[in-house]
């Protein structure tokens, strides 16, 4: 492995370019094929892109700590529970952080002006997110979306803080859902509601979760335009 890592600014930035070429094309040209490998009755699946622009759907490596940083675990999770586009432009979010990674774990013994000079070259290309969004920076999305949505569209989740731009958050006023929000129970744990934890909340069945507990996080529910729970999934299966 060592006299093939990646060692200067132009050869980490070669292998940078090298697998994010490999992820696009899993995401775009191949993303019929990539949405097929990703069931959600598997486990615990990855997106790997490789230096030689190869991409593969695999299970996580074995070895802890692994060799190099891993991308997002479980991408097939959340598959059927999506909107497709809305999946893939998740997937393409956390492969742009997982790319980052790499090609940092790699330039971790560059100097200050070494790293500049990479991230530079890196920032000149398109992010994943923005080649599979077909959009440029989203800064300007959420004030378009924000506040627009009916109560029932926007029941997704509650953490005790009122929010400005949900797609998935609750925009009614922390003071008119506080004692509703006092009898909350998750439909998975069946622990009672607390203002300092993450929820969502079933579009289906409208059951609330801890986001831990069915593996959703803040950044993944403010890409769900409709949130099925796991036993609605299976439900929808059968």
């Amino acid at each position: 492995m060592a006299s093939s890592t990646p060692r200067t600014v132009e050869e980490i930035f070669k292998d940078y370019n090298a697998r994010r070429s490999a992820i696009v094309r899993a995401l775009t040209f191949e993303v019929d094929d990539f949405y097929s490998q990703c069931d959600p009755d598997k486990e615990n699946l990855c997106l790997y892109g490789y230096p030689n622009e190869a991409w593969e759907v695999a299970l996580p490596a074995e070895e802890v700590p692994s060799e190099l940083p891993e991308p997002a675990l479980g991408i097939n999770f959340a598959r059927d529970g999506m909107n497709r586009k809305d999946w893939l432009s998740l997937v393409a979010v956390h492969s742009d952080c997982w790319l980052l990674s790499v090609a940092f774990y790699f330039g971790a013994r560059l100097n200050c002006n070494e790293r500049k000079r990479l991230f530079s070259m890196m920032n000149d290309l398109p992010t994943v997110f923005e080649v599979v969004s077909e959009r440029k920076p989203v800064k300007e999305k959420p004030a378009v979306e924000s506040g627009s949505k009916s109560r029932n569209s926007t029941k997704r989740s509650i953490d005790g803080q009122p929010r400005s731009n949900p797609p998935k958050l609750a925009n009614e006023s922390y003071e008119d859902d506080e004692e509703e929000q006092g009898d909350t129970f998750c439909g998975s744990c069946g622990g009672g509601y607390n203002s300092d934890e993450f929820w969502i909340g079933c579009d289906n069945c409208e059951r609330w979760y801890h986001g831990k507990c069915v593996k959703i996080t803040p950044a993944k529910a403010e890409m769900i335009k409709v949130y099925k729970c796991p036993s609605c999934q299976k439900k929808a299966r059968q």
